[in-house]
């Protein structure tokens, strides 16, 4: 029986690498695994998912998924979504429909939350939708469980307001507790 797997977690908890890595165990047993991540995340390219450790899968955008019919899906195994916080409410029940009418397990990778501690799109649905929800977790500079994300400016101080979604990595966000998150205190003093 398929499932929709949500797998959230930090920046810099290894989600992606998570990814490749069930990718990985899905050919290496002869299965085949349909990667995609939604079009608006070009940091890497547009048909690559890349961790930051260094390994990278070729993928398809999440809005070529869902326009993809069932004798497509049925080609794969399973469906890895990174990036998933980035998807519609549209997109997430289109991956619903994947698992419930082609039985093909679909596992997501996403934030759950922004900088300002709110839910993006993608995640709220599937914080409502998912049948497993799996957190992906990691450290604060203290050693408390990082569940927030911060961004920070040039001068390396906290923002606390701007648009929801602005592409970055290490340059603009750490992951820190809900503590540290409150405080502004992004690293050791």
């Amino acid at each position: 029986m398929a499932r929709l797997y949500f797998r959230y977690g930090s920046m810099g908890s290894s989600k992606t690498a998570n990814a490749l890595m069930v990718a990985y165990n899905y050919e290496e047993k002869g299965q085949r695994a349909l990667l995609a991540k939604p079009a608006l995340d070009d940091r890497d390219g547009q048909g690559v998912i890349a961790s930051r450790i260094g390994i990278s899968h070729p993928c398809i955008s999440v809005e070529q998924l869902v326009r993809m019919d069932e004798r497509e899906i049925r080609d794969f195994d399973c469906v890895i979504v990174d990036e998933a916080q980035f998807c519609t409410k549209e997109q997430i029940a289109r991956l619903t429909d994947i698992v419930d009418f082609y039985d093909t397990p679909v596992i997501c990778y996403g934030l759950r939350t922004d900088f300002q501690r709110n839910l993006f799109e993608g995640s709220l649905w599937l914080l409502a939708w998912a049948d497993v929800i799996e957190e992906v977790k990691t450290v604060c500079w203290c050693g408390r469980a990082a569940t927030c994300v911060a961004r920070f400016g040039p001068n390396g101080r906290m923002i606390t307001e701007g648009s929801q979604v602005q592409l970055g990595g290490n340059d603009s966000y750490v992951s820190v507790c809900r503590k540290h998150h409150k405080e502004g205190m992004l690293r050791r003093p």
